[in-house]
């Protein structure tokens, strides 16, 4: 049976005036439906760029992705992009934000805002729905980002980096937030972190990336219970194999 999501040798050669350089290098990799597959490597691997051809933005120079056995290209509706920098409208209210892709597909407005009123109160955001970006919490922020992705009910979501900007306190809240409304949802993440910690915590695979040409150097099963210990010793094992693999991959690399 085809995975939910398929990747398929890609490969990315980015060519300027300067020369050429390969960012990605026959990437394969197969994720199913309702999976938390996450994605680390070191800064500038490559893992952005992935992420970026998958949602549309980017394209590969050779390779194949397909989703639900279809082949993806361009930007497609199946797939939802939450963003590390937020990309609020900062002309649009809390609520104008999260309906503002139901507004895109001409969905009339009292049924879009009604859809977006139960993101706000799922999400704990009610009282604030008429506030603006300006006015909100950096956690507020993203869950505005999140919700402005979910009520498209994509079959995918790609996060890059969603937590990277915030304060230690607001993202251990903010993971905790994301996986209740994933085991709610049973939503199929990809998820790019540096942060090995937060990749064990949030994932059940892990796939690890080389330095640029991003390669995967190997894909880990993170078979624990949720919620998880963040200290336990399973925990910590994990952990410390992701390190110790990004570490030699880091030190061949510069030979």
């Amino acid at each position: 049976m085809d995975a939910h999501l398929e990747l398929r040798g890609l490969t990315k050669q980015h060519v300027d005036k300067a020369g050429g350089l390969q960012i990605l290098d026959n990437i394969d990799l197969d994720i199913e439906k309702g999976e938390f597959v996450s994605l680390v490597g070191p800064s500038g691997c490559g893992k952005t760029t992935l992420l970026r051809i998958i949602a549309g933005l980017d394209s590969a120079s050779s390779g194949k992705l397909r989703l639900e056995g279809r082949f993806l290209s361009g930007c497609d509706a199946r797939v939802g992009l939450v963003f590390q920098e937020f990309a609020l409208f900062p002309w649009r209210s809390l609520i104008a934000n999260i309906d503002v892709g139901l507004e895109i597909q001409g969905v009339p407005k009292a049924q879009r805002r009604a859809a977006a009123m139960q993101y706000v109160r799922n999400f704990g955001l009610e009282g604030f729905e008429r506030r603006y970006p300006k006015a909100l919490s950096g956690g507020m922020k993203q869950r505005v980002a999140i919700a402005r992705t979910l009520i498209a009910n994509p079959q995918i979501v790609l996060m890059d980096e969603p937590f990277g900007s915030l304060d230690s306190q607001t993202r251990n809240t903010m993971q905790n937030f994301l996986l209740k409304i994933w085991a709610e949802r049973k939503d199929t993440i990809l998820f790019v972190t540096h942060n090995v910690d937060e990749a064990v915590y949030l994932s059940d695979r892990i796939a690890v990336l080389s330095p640029r040409p991003a390669k995967i150097l190997k894909v880990f099963d993170v078979n624990l219970d949720r919620p998880r210990d963040r200290t336990s010793q399973e925990v910590n094992r994990i952990r410390r194999e992701i390190l110790e693999l990004l570490e030699d991959s880091d030190a061949l690399a510069r030979q």
